[in-house]
């Protein structure tokens, strides 16, 4: 049958405070005994987006509470599991640092062994806890902070083939819904709106794709979009229902088309063999996008695997799981394990410029 291992997963890398027990028994599929995830929105909303310390404090008030309802609602004591994981990086270091010190105090109060996630390395494997992909795969982690191609080969062996130079596609979208007045989380707003538009009325830029390679920018075609609507308000005073919508339309577009294409490249620079093409993060819930990359897929003759949302965005399931698979392999982490802003899942490739609001490029 073969060993069960039982895994409490704390996750707090930027505004959600996440908590989660995943088992895997032998060869059986595994578990997700339960996920917890408490977001801050409300604390962030007056200032427009993320602010660092509120969401620290909020982590720090919320994770012990997280715990104590993930352990509930799976069934389980401390005494049931066999190790903490944590995301160790890369993220808001406040929040990094609030999950790092109560998974250490928990591992130092219980003796269970201590296991540090990389907080990225959660999203790419997140397929083999939903769908059990097999390596290697292409995984394009698109998120409110980060936005990478990454040919994910083992549990712990990441080549990054593109990545953002500048802001995140998840990023420029929370933006562009700040500048046309829309709610947020801006990816569903911009979606809605979009729908009722036309993505022909303005002709934004594709960035980089007169470049070769799959990096990746995003903040020209938010200021091309700032641009034009100051040209609406210059020209009429201001914008109507349908200038929001075309604009959402024509920006929701052009993210589509770089994002399209660049995974046609990164599936040819890929390594041989691929599985699957999947896709993690709060932009793979837009539909548009979605059915683009899965476009792409079918032409490439590949699986198109998009886990559910509530296990695309951030939550500790996934840091649950990625930890178990690196305790599975001997992973282990002491006392000395430190949080991280920066961690970059593939450090043999360049660092990439930037830094979202979201977290720091990694």
């Amino acid at each position: 049958m073969g060993e069960t291992l039982t895994i409490l997963g704390l996750e707090s890398s930027c505004d959600d405070t996440a908590a989660a027990v995943v088992r895997k028994r032998g060869e059986a599929p595994p578990e997700i005994l339960s996920s917890v995830v408490r977001g801050q929105a409300e604390l962030h909303a007056p200032f427009g987006g993320v602010v660092p310390e509120i969401a620290a404090r909020a982590h720090a008030e919320k994770l012990d509470l997280c715990v104590e309802e993930a352990l509930a609602q799976a069934g389980v004591g401390l005494g049931d599991l066999d190790a903490i994981a944590v995301t160790a990086g890369p993220g808001l270091i406040g929040g990094v640092l609030s999950g790092v010190m109560c998974a250490k105090g928990i591992a130092a109060a219980t003796g269970l062994p201590l296991v540090g996630v990389n907080h990225l390395a959660g999203h790419a494997l997140t397929p083999r806890l939903t769908d059990r992909l097999t390596f290697p795969y292409l995984m394009l982690l698109a998120s409110g902070g980060h936005c990478q191609f990454l040919a994910v080969e083992g549990a712990e062996t990441f080549t990054r083939l593109g990545g953002t130079i500048d802001d995140a596609p998840g990023e420029a979208f929370d933006k562009t819904a700040k500048l046309l007045g829309l709610p947020q989380p801006g990816g569903p707003a911009v979606e809605a709106e979009a729908a009722q538009g036309d993505a022909a009325r303005f002709a934004f830029p594709r960035p980089l794709l007169d470049r070769p390679g799959c990096d990746m920018s995003f903040s020209g075609l938010k200021t091309a979009l700032l641009r034009a609507r100051d040209a609406l308000i210059a020209e009429k005073g201001g914008i109507t229902r349908a200038d929001r919508a075309d604009l959402c339309a024509a920006f929701q577009a052009a993210v589509r088309d770089v994002l399209a294409e660049k995974a046609r490249r990164a599936i040819a620079a890929a390594p041989a063999g691929l599985t699957a093409l999947a896709v993690a993060g709060g932009v793979a819930a837009n539909r548009t996008v979605r059915a683009a990359l899965e476009e792409v897929a079918g032409a490439a003759q590949l699986p198109f695997v998009a886990p559910p949302l509530a296990l695309c965005t951030d939550n500790a399931a996934m840091i649950a799981w990625a930890g178990l698979e690196r305790f599975r392999a001997g992973g282990r982490d002491d006392m000395r394990l430190a949080a991280r802003p920066r961690w970059p899942l593939d450090d043999r490739s360049p660092a990439l410029v930037g830094a979202g609001k979201k977290g720091a490029k990694a």
